[in-house]
């Protein structure tokens, strides 16, 4: 016998449905967050792999959480650059830091939002009830990126090779030319200008230098270890290798990196390349309560947008007004914000079109000082609001990424 519905009865079928699930979503907290100091390219960290890195921010992480190892239901990890990093390198981060066997992970690439992407999925697992205590983040060794040679019989007059940092992290596909004449296209349509762009720059270096002194960056680092060669000492890297590099004198001076006539973009006022991962860990509070963890902030929601690839500097707009849509507040009434800083444009242009005070946003400087590891720097931003808001305060992080997306997530601070 053939059971029919009306429309209707399917209509309060699917609403009653949605309500519940609604009603029913798991509060997701996270409980420990850290990072590895940021290596400059070819810099302190160059001598680690990516995933070797990841499984040192894990670890920390979930001892900072007080999580057992053997607790963790599932691993997310962001990367993007990922040739001759071995065989999945998130179960490889996963391995090196214990955690056993039996616990499955993913990898994301999203580009540079991966880092947030694998906090966005890890979060919608347990609000679903799916899991109950995950790790998220992601990592990056820029400096360790291969040149690529294509397959095939050797051409008469030599080979040509490609650098797999430019060609998969930075280059702009449906275009056909570097990030960075992204940013440039961004910079002459919203009228900002070098001079602009260089003093935020100048801004984020002064902001990064600042936090170091009062130890507002300190809490969410941990040491790594530099094993010593023929029976030399270890070193430890302790802090970000970039921030103290900054001549503010020479800043006017340098030349524009992708548009010599007229640009606006210099090695100065673009984040920089190099080494480093983060890490979070996320639990229901059914979780926290039987682990003994405290939970440090609630995920209040994330969305992701998109717009043209040329556009992807402004994309962060429509990932941030679809998450303070479905949060139900403006942006006037967020606390902080970190918006990842992969060119001082794409800064000064999302503080344009949603009219943010400049003091509540990234006020201990981002990526152009402190270096931007493309897979860790959406968990960075993210455990950065962790340890900068004060109890009750709301936070907004968004990153952009290659293609014309952008992902935005907000936390409070408990």
């Amino acid at each position: 016998m053939k059971v029919s519905l009306t429309s209707a009865k399917k209509i309060a079928l699917r609403r009653g449905f949605s309500t519940s699930c609604q009603n029913n979503k798991n509060d997701v907290f996270i409980v420990g967050a850290a990072r590895t100091p940021m290596g400059g390219f070819r810099g302190s960290l160059s001598g680690m792999s990516a995933p070797q890195l990841g499984a040192l921010a894990i670890d920390a992480a979930l001892t900072r959480a007080n999580c057992p190892k053997e607790a963790v239901d599932e691993v997310y990890m962001g990367s993007v650059l990922q040739a001759n990093m071995g065989q999945a390198p998130d179960r490889q981060a996963s391995l090196f830091a214990g955690i056993p066997n039996s616990v499955p992970c993913t990898l994301v690439n999203k580009v540079c939002a991966s880092g947030m992407k694998s906090i966005m999925m890890a979060s919608q697992s347990m609000e679903l009830g799916q899991n109950s205590v995950m790790v998220a983040g992601g990592f990056e060794s820029m400096s360790n990126v291969p040149y690529y040679m294509s397959r095939g019989d050797t051409p008469y007059g030599g080979v040509n090779m490609k650098d797999g940092l430019v060609s998969d992290g930075l280059t702009d596909v449906y275009n056909k030319f570097h990030m960075g004449n992204c940013g440039e296209n961004t910079a002459k349509k919203m009228g900002i200008s070098r001079e602009e762009q260089d003093g935020y720059a100048v801004s984020s270096y002064t902001r990064a230098a600042k936090a170091y002194e009062t130890g507002a960056i300190k809490d969410e680092l941990i040491p790594v270890e530099i094993k010593g060669k023929r029976g030399k000492p270890s070193t430890f890297v302790t802090e970000d290798d970039e921030f103290r590099n900054a001549k503010f004198d020479k800043f006017p001076k340098l030349a524009t990196v992708f548009q010599r006539e007229g640009g606006s973009i210099t090695a100065g006022n673009a984040s920089t390349l190099s080494d480093g991962a983060a890490a979070t860990i996320l639990m229901t509070e059914d979780a926290a309560k039987k682990y003994g963890a405290t939970p440090l902030a609630r995920v209040v929601g994330y969305a992701d947008g998109a717009t043209e690839p040329i556009d992807f500097p402004i994309a962060p707009r429509f990932s941030t007004e679809k998450l303070l849509k479905q949060v139900g507040m403006n942006p006037h009434e967020v606390d902080l914000w970190e918006i990842n800083e992969a060119f001082s444009v794409v800064v000064l242009a999302n503080m344009k079109l949603h009219e943010l005070d400049p003091e509540k946003v990234n006020i201990h400087g981002g990526a152009v000082s402190l270096g931007h590891p493309l897979g860790a720097s959406g968990t960075r931003i993210v455990n950065h609001l962790v340890y900068a808001l004060q109890p009750g305060q709301k936070g907004v992080a968004s990153i952009c990424n290659g293609g014309g997306g952008a992902s935005s997530i907000m936390i409070e601070k408990l």
